[in-house]
């Protein structure tokens, strides 16, 4: 059985690192042109090449977004870059616009080509027109339902495959073309500028009385009338798999590293169950448990089984649910004295119960017995970002494992 990709965000060489230690097959990454995350640290050239060598020595792929909507200027030395950009080995990239793709068809005929999401792609004939057009893999839009993708896959081209997000931010805008921003903000969406009005809170004011702002839903707060829940799909992996799709994607290259870690690890765990077993497959709750100890908004199950409703929109505010801070990680761990060289992300203190979060097998509970710093002196606070501590560990722990504690 051909196994499904779990293709994870990386915003920066950090965060690649994390998502394919911690399980992903594959990730989408930015460079510093035609990128739809223009906020992200994105790549160079040369972390576009680091990171293309350390994800193929562990047999993974990374895909490059080329994904804005070109304008004139957009052209200007782009078969350069791209030509640049294919040289660093990456597996793919993810294209929305036409001349785009036939600017990559021209210099670099070799590169895979997958249609990314923004170009709205909602049922089997349009599939079938890219797969003409060169396109190897099909982003679907966001809008399809379970048995739409079912159909899809049953009527496109047998060597077309279809990807899918799974997990993440939705867009209030069809497939994320989105023109609010640019109005509201003067910062254009489709060139990886979005300012997320949809996050703003929104009142109504009637022209002959300015100042009176009435909320829009009944609530003295006022509303979020455009805030959607986060998609998640965890408690469905044997019907996304099932349904034909080949790669099931995860939102986020503006998410932190732990986010991004968190998320793959519930993931591939879920994966790994169903191909273990796939007829006798059953969903293991503790895995959402897991994916609430990232930072959150309410989930939903976007437009998979039906179209979405008023439960899928959050009005009481904008913000993020957080029940854990991302504490340290584990730079090195000497077996003999069973210390363990952290590096510190957030203020942690001696007696503090932390979890133990590693990429191999489920998190353990500790209390932080002592801290020194770098100059061996016993200290009762680690309150400087990425300062380094020394931390005696009850189990033996591995580079990149995570430190975290519950949020108070």
């Amino acid at each position: 059985m051909q196994k499904v990709e779990l293709l994870a965000p990386a915003g920066s060489l950090e965060k690649l690192h994390y998502a394919l230690i911690y399980g992903a097959d594959a990730v989408y990454i930015g460079g510093k042109k035609l990128g739809l995350r223009a906020s992200a640290d994105n790549f160079t050239l040369d972390e576009m090449r680091e990171g293309v060598d350390f994800a193929h020595k562990m047999g993974k792929k990374v895909y490059l977004a080329f994904n804005v909507f070109a304008h004139n200027e957009d052209f200007d030395g782009i078969e350069a870059y791209i030509k640049e950009a294919a040289a660093t080995g990456i597996d793919a990239v993810l294209i929305s616009d036409p001349g785009i793709l036939s600017i990559v068809k021209e210099v670099a005929p070799d590169l895979e080509i997958h249609l990314s999401t923004q170009a709205n792609n909602t049922n089997y004939r349009s599939a079938a027109f890219w797969h003409s057009m060169g396109v190897k893999r099909v982003v679907l839009a966001r809008e399809l339902s379970l048995k739409e993708i079912s159909e899809i896959r049953a009527k496109a081209p047998t060597d077309l495959d279809f990807e899918c997000f799974v997990h993440g931010a939705m867009c209030i805008s069809y497939s994320g073309r989105c023109l609010l921003s640019n109005y509201m903000a003067s910062r254009d969406a489709n060139h990886g500028e979005c300012a997320q009005p949809c996050r703003w809170k929104y009142n109504l004011v009637e022209e002959k009385r300015p100042g009176q702002y009435m909320p829009v839903y009944e609530d003295a707060k006022g509303t979020y009338i455009y805030n959607s829940k986060d998609l998640c799909m965890i408690a469905h992996i044997n019907e996304l798999i099932e349904a034909g799709i080949a790669s099931l994607k995860i939102e986020g290259r503006m998410k932190s590293a732990y986010y991004v870690a968190t998320i793959v690890k519930a993931y591939r765990d879920a994966i790994d169950t169903y191909y273990r077993d796939p007829e006798n497959y059953i969903y293991d709750p503790e895995l959402l448990m897991e994916l609430n100890k990232a930072s959150h908004r309410e989930y939903t199950t976007g437009f998979f089984f039906s179209k979405p409703g008023a439960n899928e929109q959050i009005y009481e505010n904008s913000t993020y649910i957080r029940e854990y801070d991302f504490i340290g990680v584990v730079l090195e761990y000497d077996k003999e004295t069973k210390i363990a060289k952290i590096e510190q992300r957030n203020r942690m203190f001696k007696g503090d119960n932390i979890e133990v979060f590693s990429p191999d097998g489920p998190f353990f509970t500790q209390e932080i017995k002592w801290m020194k710093n770098e100059n061996n002196e016993e200290i009762d606070v680690a309150p400087n970002a990425q300062m380094t501590v020394y931390i005696p560990m009850e189990k033996e722990v591995a580079p990149y494992t995570i430190l975290r504690k519950e949020a108070k």
